[in-house]
C-alpha cells in the first residue's frame, strides 16, 4: 500500500506525459509479477524459516521481498495514474477554439454558484458548433454569466434575472444553448501559489469561458435560451432549491423583527449544501485568523460526526426487531447504514474531496470490520489512504490531503498508547463497569466521600471525557502545526481555544439546527443566530494582537522534519525523545529564505493577470512597485496572490509605490496595507483619494526624489510637480522608478504613453538614466506605448510585460511585439512565464515559474 501511493506520487512529478503504451507496459508488466509471486509464494506453502536457517538470512530475504513488491505495486501506481492522465488529456480543447464564437448545448451539471459579477456554472456538452460546423469539446466546461450591468451595486440585492433581460436563472438539470468564447484553463503561476489549472484537472473542467449575452449579442439572435429541464443532477437541483430557501428564509426578520445581517444566509448555506463561496471574503479572513475555517464548510469532521449518529439511529432502531437482529447484528447493521447516509449526506452537500476522502476512509475501515479483521493501526490507516490515492491521485498535492490524514494517523499513535497508560495508573474505575467489589472494606467509602470536591470532579467521567478530548485536541494543534506552517505559513495562535469552543458548538449546535431546516425553516433562523453569536467570539479573538504568526515558507525537508519531530512531541514519549522533537521543529520557525548580496537587487514580477506588481528586494529591504487587480468586490489580487506571496517569503515591506489610480494597479493595495502596517506609501494618487486614507502620511511621487537601500540607487523620473495641477489622464501620470547598483539597472515605468515616454528621452537619454538592463513593459504593451525612440534610449536586454491570458485589450499589440523583436529585445510575459525572478547578479537570465515548476497538467501556450 505504501509503494502504490508512492508510485502515484511519482508520477505526479512528470512535467510532461509518456505515451499511453509506456504506462500500459509498466502497468501490466508489474501487476503480472505481483501475481506471478503470489502464485508462487501460495504454491509453496511452507515456513519462510527453517529449523537450520539463520534468523539473519531470513530477515534479509524477507526485507528484499518487502522492497520489491513495495516497487512493484509503485509501479502499478505510476502505471494505473498515468494512464487516466492521458486519458484524460485526450479530451482537451483544440487550439483553434480559443476565441471564435460557439454554439453549445448542454446540461447544467452542478448548482450555479453566484457572484458580484454574475453566475459561475457547469455544463455538460451535448453538442457544439463554430462556423457553422460541428466541432468537439471536451465534455465538461466552466462558464460564466456575467451581469455587466448594476457594476456599483451589490448583485446579491438585484434578481439575477432582472440583470439577464429577463433570460431567467441556471438551475442544475436544465438544458441550454448558448454563444460561448473559451480558452484552456489557464491559471496564475506564482511561488507558493494557489494552483488553479490542478484544481481544474481534478474537478474534470478541461475548457472555461464566458456566455456572450450582451444586448448586442442578444439582437443578433445569440441569447442563451433554456430548451427544457432533464432529470439529470437531481441532487445538485435539491441543493439548489434549499439554498434558495435559505436565503429566503434569512432574508425576513428574525425573532421580535430582529434583522438578521445577509452574510449569515452564506454560512448557513455553506454548512447545508456545501456552498463555500457563499461565505464573504470577511468571514473567511475570521475563521482563517482563528483556525476554524474548516468548520465553516462541510469537511469530514461533520461527515463523520453525521455518520456517527446515523450509525448510533439505525442501531437503536435494528435492535427493535428481532427478525432484523436474526438476519444482520445490530453492530454490523449499525455500521453500514452510517456509512450509507454519511455518503447520501457527503453526496448532498456537493461531494466536496473532503467529504470525498472522509467517505473512502469510513467505506475501507467499515469493510474491515465486517470482515472480521484485526489489523494494526498504522496498516488500516496506510488502507485508506491507498483507497482515497487509488480513486483521487490528485488528492496527493491537496492540502487538505495531508492535514486530514496526519491528523488521523496523530490520533490513531496517541490513543491506542494513551489507552494503555490511562487504563494501568488512574486506578479509578468508572462507574457501571462492575469492577468495583461488592463489599467494600471498612473505611473505604468514608475514605472517598472525605476527598475533596476538585477531587471527585476530576474524578467524574464526563471530566475525563471533557479532559480526553481537550487533549486531543491539543495533540492535533501541536502535531499539525509544523505541517500548517509548511503548507499555508501561517498558524493560528488562538487556534486551539477558538477550536475548543467552536468544535462542540458548531458540530453539536449549529451544524444540526442547519440540518433541521430542510424539514423546519424556521431551525435556519436559529442557526443563523448561533453563528452570529460565535463570530461575535471569535472576531474579539482574531482581533488579538497575536492571533496568528507568520513564518517564511521553509524548505521541503525542514517542513517534513518539523512535522515528524511535532509528533514526537505530541506522543507520550520519554522526555528526552520528545526534546529531540522540539530540536527538529525549531528551524522552521527561524527559517529565512535567501535574499540579495549586499550592493545587488532582484526583481520578481508576480502573475497577477492584467496588471502591475512587482516586488523589488534588497539585502535587507524590500519594495512593492503597484498591488495588480482588483477581480472583485470579494476578490483582488493582493488577497489573493501577494498577501501569500509576501508570506511565503517573509517579507517586511519599507514601502509600497503606487504607479497611478488605474484599477489594475491599485486592486490589491487594501489588503497589502493592512497586512504590511509599517509599510510607507509612495503614489501618485490625486488628494482624497480612499487609499491615502489607509496610509496617513503617504508621500507623492516627484521626479528628483532619490534614497539608496543596501548599496543599490532609487530614484522616480516622472511625474514632475508641475504635473498634479494638470488634468492629465491617469496613465500620464504614472511613477516611473529607477532602480540601479551602478552595474545593473530597471526600468518600472507603469502606463506612460507615447507622450510621457518622449519626454523621458528628452530630459533624461542625454544623461543614459534611461538606459537599463531590464524593462516592465509600458502600459503592458499597448500600441500607445513603447515607442521607437524610447525603446532606443532604453536599450534593454530583456522585457518583462504583466498582462493577462488572452486579455480583452489583446495586449500585446502586435506592432509593439514587433518592435521588440526587431531590436532583439526578449519580450517576457506572464502568460507563458508565470513569476518571473530577475537578478542584477544575473542579469542575462530570468527565472520562469512556469517553467521550473512545470508540470504535465499544466497550460502551455501554443
Amino acid at each position: 500500500m505504501a509503494g502504490f501511493v508512492l508510485g502515484c506520487a511519482v508520477q505526479l512529478q512528470q512535467a510532461a506525459l509518456l505515451p499511453a503504451r509506456y504506462y500500459m507496459v509498466i502497468s501490466l508488466v508489474a501487476l503480472c509479477l505481483i501475481a506471478g509471486a503470489a502464485i508462487k509464494y501460495r504454491a509453496i506453502n511452507q515456513p519462510l524459516v527453517s529449523a537450520s536457517s539463520s534468523i539473519s538470512g531470513a530477515t534479509a530475504h524477507a526485507g528484499w521481498r518487502m522492497l520489491a513488491t513495495a516497487v512493484l505495486a509503485g509501479s502499478v501506481g505510476f502505471g494505473m495514474t498515468g494512464l487516466r492522465a492521458v486519458a484524460f488529456q485526450a479530451d482537451a480543447l483544440q487550439p483553434s477554439l480559443e476565441g471564435p464564437d460557439v454554439q453549445v448545448v448542454g446540461v447544467v451539471s452542478a448548482m450555479p454558484q453566484r457572484s458580484e459579477a454574475g453566475l459561475r456554472f457547469r455544463l455538460k456538452v451535448e453538442s457544439a458548433q463554430s462556423a457553422g460546423q460541428p466541432v468537439s469539446l471536451p465534455p465538461q466546461i466552466y462558464l460564466s454569466w456575467y451581469s455587466g450591468l448594476l457594476r456599483s451595486e451589490d448583485p446579491a440585492s438585484v434578481p439575477f434575472a432582472e440583470l439577464q433581460l429577463g433570460l431567467g436563472e441556471l438551475h442544475a438539470g436544465e438544458r441550454w444553448a448558448f454563444t460561448v468564447r473559451l480558452k484552456a484553463p489557464h491559471g496564475n503561476a506564482n511561488p507558493h501559489g494557489f494552483d488553479y489549472e490542478l484544481w481544474l484537472w481534478e474537478q474534470g473542467l478541461q475548457a472555461t469561458g464566458y456566455v456572450r449575452a450582451t444586448p448586442k449579442d442578444i439582437a443578433n439572435g445569440g441569447a442563451p435560451r433554456r430548451l427544457g429541464t432533464t432529470w439529470q443532477h437531481p441532487i445538485d437541483r435539491a441543493r439548489q432549491q434549499v439554498r434558495g430557501a435559505i436565503f429566503a428564509r434569512l432574508a425576513e426578520p428574525g425573532p421580535m423583527g430582529m434583522v438578521l445581517e445577509p452574510r449569515l444566509a452564506g454560512v448557513v448555506a455553506a454548512l447545508v449544501v456545501g456552498d463555500q463561496a457563499a461565505i464573504e471574503r470577511a468571514d473567511w479572513d475570521i475563521y482563517r485568523a482563528t483556525g476554524v475555517a474548516h468548520l465553516m464548510s462541510i469537511s469530514g469532521l461533520h461527515v463523520t460526526m453525521f455518520a456517527w449518529v446515523a450509525a448510533c439511529c439505525v442501531g437503536w432502531l435494528w435492535r427493535r426487531s428481532s427478525r432484523a437482529m436474526l438476519w444482520l447484528p445490530a453492530q454490523h447493521a449499525a455500521l453500514a447504514g452510517g456509512v450509507a447516509l454519511a455518503t447520501l449526506y457527503a453526496l448532498f452537500s456537493g461531494w466536496g474531496v473532503p467529504s470525498q476522502r472522509t467517505i473512502w476512509m469510513l467505506a475501507s475501515v467499515a469493510l474491515l470490520r465486517l470482515s472480521g479483521k484485526q489489523w494494526p493501526w498504522p496498516l488500516v490507516w496506510l488502507l485508506a489512504m491507498a483507497v482515497v490515492v487509488a480513486i483521487d491521485p490528485w488528492a496527493l498535492l491537496q492540502a487538505g490531503f495531508w492535514l486530514s490524514f496526519v491528523a488521523v494517523g496523530v490520533l490513531f499513535a496517541t490513543d491506542e498508547r494513551g489507552a494503555r497508560v490511562t487504563g494501568s495508573t488512574s486506578g479509578l474505575p468508572a462507574a457501571g463497569q462492575g469492577t468495583q467489589p461488592d463489599h467494600p472494606e471498612p473505611g473505604e467509602g468514608r475514605t472517598a466521600a472525605r476527598r475533596p470536591w476538585w477531587a471527585r470532579l476530576g474524578a467524574h467521567p464526563a471530566t475525563q471525557k471533557l479532559i480526553a478530548a481537550a487533549r486531543e485536541q491539543w495533540v492535533i494543534t501541536l502535531a499539525l502545526t509544523p505541517l500548517s506552517l509548511l503548507l499555508f505559513q501561517q498558524v493560528s495562535v488562538v487556534g486551539l481555544l477558538a477550536n475548543a469552543l467552536a468544535i462542540p458548538w458548531v458540530t453539536l449546535v449549529v451544524t444540526p439546527l442547519a440540518m433541521l431546516g430542510v424539514l423546519l425553516s424556521p431551525a435556519w433562523t436559529a442557526a443563523a443566530l448561533c453563528v452570529q453569536g460565535l463570530g461575535v467570539v471569535l472576531a474579539w479573538l482574531a482581533s488579538w494582537p497575536i492571533a496568528t504568526i507568520s513564518v517564511a515558507a521553509p524548505a521541503l525537508f525542514l517542513g517534513a522534519t518539523a512535522v515528524l519531530g511535532a509528533i514526537l512531541l505530541a506522543m507520550r514519549l520519554p522526555w528526552a525523545v520528545r526534546a529531540m522533537g522540539a530540536a527538529v521543529v525549531l528551524p522552521v520557525l527561524l527559517w529565512q529564505p535567501p535574499r540579495p548580496g549586499s550592493g545587488q537587487f532582484e526583481l520578481l514580477a508576480a502573475d497577477i493577470g492584467q496588471g502591475n506588481a512587482v516586488l523589488v528586494r534588497t539585502a535587507s529591504h524590500s519594495l512593492l512597485y503597484d498591488t495588480g487587480p482588483r477581480f472583485s468586490r470579494e476578490s483582488d489580487a493582493g488577497q489573493r496572490t501577494l498577501v501569500p506571496l509576501l508570506r511565503a517569503l517573509g517579507e517586511r515591506l519599507d514601502s509600497v509605490v503606487i504607479s497611478h489610480r488605474d484599477s489594475d494597479h491599485t486592486g490589491g493595495a487594501a489588503a497589502i496595507l493592512a497586512m504590511q502596517p509599517q509599510a510607507a506609501l509612495l503614489s501618485s494618487l490625486e488628494d482624497g483619494h480612499e487609499l491615502l486614507g489607509l496610509r496617513p502620511g503617504a508621500q507623492r511621487c516627484l521626479a528628483g526624489q532619490k534614497w539608496q537601500w543596501d548599496g543599490v540607487d532609487f530614484e522616480i523620473l516622472h511625474p514632475q510637480a508641475a504635473d498634479y495641477a494638470a488634468q492629465n489622464k491617469s496613465n500620464a501620470m504614472s511613477c516611473v522608478l529607477r532602480i540601479s547598483n551602478g552595474q545593473q539597472t530597471a526600468l518600472l515605468v507603469g502606463d506612460i504613453e507615447a507622450a510621457q515616454e518622449a519626454r523621458l528621452v528628452q530630459t533624461h537619454a542625454s544623461a543614459q538614466l534611461l538606459q537599463a538592463d531590464v524593462l516592465l513593459v509600458p502600459h503592458h504593451g499597448s500600441k500607445t506605448s513603447s515607442t521607437e525612440a524610447f525603446l532606443d534610449a532604453v536599450r534593454p536586454q530583456l522585457a518583462l510585460g504583466q498582462l493577462g491570458y488572452r486579455n480583452r485589450f489583446n495586449h500585446p499589440a502586435a506592432e509593439v511585439a514587433q518592435r521588440y523583436t526587431q531590436r532583439n529585445i526578449p519580450l517576457i510575459t506572464s502568460p507563458g512565464c508565470g513569476a518571473a525572478t530577475w537578478r542584477s547578479a544575473q542579469p542575462q537570465s530570468v527565472a520562469c515559474q512556469r517553467h521550473t515548476h512545470i508540470r504535465y497538467w499544466h497550460h502551455r501556450l501554443p
